[in-house]
């Protein structure tokens, strides 16, 4: 395997308050090669054992970059799983899986790694394409998803404020960077509400954490956003945010960051961008007298 590539910057704290590294874990989605065919190529190259969970779900397990799954991005065609799937059945839950499979993505989940190592995934998605994987950001019916579950520093008020501010701060320039055409824009999750965002940006906006999820929720019940903190809200308060919740939502404490696109068909093809592009949002939060005039000059 390649070394990591040098394009990816580090993140501006590494380490958590307890100490810990950070670590980020990836999903990225692709089409065209079959959920069997990809855990295949991929333990050619990294090593480990593929296991079956169904015709549709597999796991790459203890390879050389952790445990990775490759699944057809659909709940009904797992029957195993708690869900829609569970209810189907085997049978029918195949059925609708051959039916699905050349309009849905599959899904790569790769496990929590360190920041220096994502350009390994580099060389893992040019084994998927050489095998056949595909890809350019968004098929007719759903875009494709290159998601980034971040680790926080901290899940203070403070800190993910800071965090939330500098996100909402750059939303719009992100936005226009990564969603170049009117289908990603369709696909895209919706922008945070106008009306949140203002709140949020206010310089007279200093809530706890409660307060914190509260308003959050009430702005935004789903986990169409493209900084998705509602998994992160619900591990902080199960009982209060999993009765709101609209669609499915596991609780993980990580700053799911879901607006990026992945392009495993287009030729050199890299997550450097993207990541880097969250690593400026970072930067910005650890700057408190930039970041509170970004605020002023986006609230005006």
């Amino acid at each position: 395997m390649s070394a990591p590539s040098p394009s990816f910057l580090p993140l501006p704290s590494p380490l958590t308050v307890e100490g810990r590294p950070r670590l980020v874990g990836v999903e990225i989605e692709f089409v065209d090669l079959s959920e069997r065919r990809a855990a295949e190529c991929l333990q050619a190259v990294l090593g480990g054992t593929v296991e079956e969970e169904d015709p549709y779900a597999f796991r790459l397990a203890d390879s050389r970059l952790g445990n990775i799954g490759i699944e057809l991005d659909m709940r009904h065609v797992h029957p195993r799983r708690d869900g829609p799937g569970r209810w189907l059945g085997p049978p029918l839950a195949s059925w609708l899986g051959a039916a699905m499979q050349p309009f849905v993505p599959r899904e790569m989940i790769a496990a929590p790694l360190a920041p220096k190592r994502l350009g390994e995934l580099d060389t893992v998605m040019l084994t998927l394409r050489e095998a056949g994987a595909g890809g350019e950001g968004a098929i007719l019916t759903d875009s494709l998803g290159l998601h980034f579950n971040i680790m926080p520093v901290a899940t203070d008020a403070p800190t993910l404020l800071r965090l939330l501010q500098a996100y909402l701060v750059l939303e719009p320039s992100l936005r226009a960077e990564i969603l170049i055409s009117r289908l990603m824009r369709f696909h895209a999750p919706p922008p945070y509400p106008s009306a949140y965002v203002r709140r949020v940006l206010s310089p007279d906006y200093r809530p706890n954490l409660d307060d914190l999820c509260t308003d959050y929720l009430a702005a935004n019940p789903t986990r169409k956003r493209s900084l998705d903190l509602l998994p992160l809200f619900l591990q902080l308060f199960p009982e209060r945010v999993g009765p709101r919740i609209r669609g499915k939502v596991k609780p993980r404490s990580v700053l799911h960051y879901r607006l990026p696109l992945a392009y495993v068909g287009r030729p050199g093809w890299s997550l450097a961008a993207d990541w880097n592009r969250w690593v400026a949002v970072e930067v910005l939060a650890n700057d408190p007298d930039r970041l509170a005039e970004a605020c002023r000059r986006a609230s005006a």
